[in-house]
């Protein structure tokens, strides 16, 4: 009995370091890199949110609400209430708490496999590069991993003890996935096949089967609607996985890559001095995919979930580097199934290889270069330059602000302290104003249209996009 209790406590203490861990790298000088365009675009509409201008969903051009409004709560927590206000760490804080979330129901849900192997699983999704870099991003990637996660442990419960609370917890979990992206559906039918691979003999509940549904429906459109004020959000959300679909099956969105775009965020490869390499998970990984299939059950379900998803994931032509965010937790358990199944004396040194290299990769995609385009995860990133922008701005006297470009985010995150700022995608006939940010491409435009004195600088927005300031003297 006292040895039981000894290693249950044991088991508590070394669950917190890892979540300490967990929480220590993802929230660790978080507001240092410079904002994202797609971060500073959500941060923006977070503040139409605080500001009491509510919140409509757009199919076209955005994703699920939950990000917005789960940040607004913790921005109003930490008094941020409108835009000017908010903050780098504040709008980062949200995704920072769901990837420390996704660690503790990774371990819940992997701990009836045995406590070493849920530890393990755990320990890697705290310290993976991808699952730390993009918890410390204002995106939904890190929710939707997370809500994923919440419905598996409950989906997992339900379907082995039955019972109406599992289902009314797997429906709830549902609907926010549901609610975070419209790629929450490629997910559900990968955790459905993965399902049909492991199903027992029983007989279906259907009638708890429905209640997950009518659950997941309710959560869902209660945030489309944005909670009863808009009701035309229930019909854009059914349009959006068609959008979603046009997108991914191979429209010109400009980020379409080769089948094995996401393989190479996992193998080796060197740039200008810069080695990328995670092979050290997905080895491993790829022996407990082997593992799990023959073992059945949660083994299995998640070896067949990860090769749906890669699969997916592969063929569709449009990739971008933050969806390998939901591959990762599978990745992480298949590694610890391996893992834990080997001899003691040679786990120990292959875990410690695993975390190091693991471990050398979070610092250098994190905490030495986040905004380096020879990073695999900064994609299309905004460079260091744009954080000098508040001090520009604040430099300058009381007039209005001209941002001039067909490429101008980040620019509103930056300039969101100023009152009277405009802007335009092609030069406007009064190009005038106490300061102008023109995309370069288009200055000699706007150099021709100003009638004031003028001083000249230059920002770098993003890798290959540069940025004129014309500051006019004595305004």
């Amino acid at each position: 009995m006292n040895s039981n209790r000894s290693s249950r406590w044991l088991e508590w203490v070394l669950l917190a370091l890892v979540l300490v861990l967990a929480l220590w790298l993802r929230l660790a000088d978080v507001a240092a890199r410079p904002m994202h365009a797609d971060e500073a675009n959500q941060a923006v509409k977070l503040g139409g949110l605080l500001a009491g201008e509510g919140y409509r969903f757009d199919p076209s051009d955005h994703h699920g609400p939950t990000l917005y409004y789960f940040s607004e709560v913790v921005a109003r927590w930490r008094g941020e209430n409108n835009l000017a206000a908010l903050t780098e760490f504040t709008v980062r804080l949200t995704p920072v708490l769901a990837g420390v979330l996704a660690v503790l129901l990774l371990w819940i849900l992997v701990r009836p496999l045995g406590r070493w192997p849920a530890l393990l699983a755990a320990l890697l999704l705290a310290v993976a590069p991808a699952a730390v870099y993009y918890s410390r991003y204002f995106i939904q990637e890190t929710l939707l991993v997370t809500f994923t996660l919440g419905a598996f442990v409950c989906g997992r419960a339900w379907w082995e003890k039955r019972g109406l609370i599992w289902a009314v917890g797997t429906g709830g979990w549902l609907g926010l996935m549901l609610a975070t992206k419209a790629s929450a559906l490629v997910l559900v039918a990968a955790a459905c096949l993965a399902l049909a691979a492991c199903r027992r003999t029983s007989r279906t509940p259907w009638r708890e089967v429905a209640v997950v549904g009518v659950v997941a429906a309710f959560v869902a459109a209660a945030f489309y609607s944005s909670f009863g004020t808009n009701l035309g959000g229930l019909r854009d959300a059914l349009v959006t996985p068609f959008a979603m679909l046009g997108r991914v099956a191979g429209g010109e969105s400009g980020h379409e890559k080769p089948w094995w775009y996401y393989l190479r965020l996992f193998v080796y490869q060197k740039q200008g001095g810069y080695v990328w390499d995670e092979s050290v998970l997905l080895l491993p990984a790829l022996v407990g995919a082997g593992l799990g299939w023959r073992r059945g059950g949660l083994s299995r379900f998640v070896a067949v979930y990860v090769a749906v998803i890669a699969l997916v994931y592969s063929l569709a032509p449009y990739k971008t580097p933050w969806q390998v965010v939901n591959l990762v937790p599978g990745l992480c358990i298949l590694a610890a199934i391996t893992l834990a199944s080997v001899r003691r004396w040679v786990a120990v040194p292959l875990v410690l290889v695993v975390l190091a290299g693991l471990g050398w990769q979070t610092r250098q995609a994190v905490f030495l270069r986040p905004a380096d385009e020879r990073n695999p995860f900064a994609y299309v990133h905004t460079v260091p330059d744009m954080v000098k922008v508040p001090a520009i701005a604040a430099a300058v006297p009381a007039g209005p602000v001209k941002v001039i470009g067909r490429e101008y985010w980040p620019l509103p995150w930056y300039l969101r302290a100023r009152p009277a700022v405009g802007f335009w995608t092609e030069p406007p006939t009064d190009c005038d104003g106490v300061l102008v940010f023109v995309e370069a491409d288009q200055a000699e435009a706007v150099r021709a249209r100003l009638k004031g004195n003028y001083t000249e600088s230059f920002l770098g927005l993003r890798p290959g996009v540069l940025v004129v300031v014309f500051t006019r003297v004595g305004a």
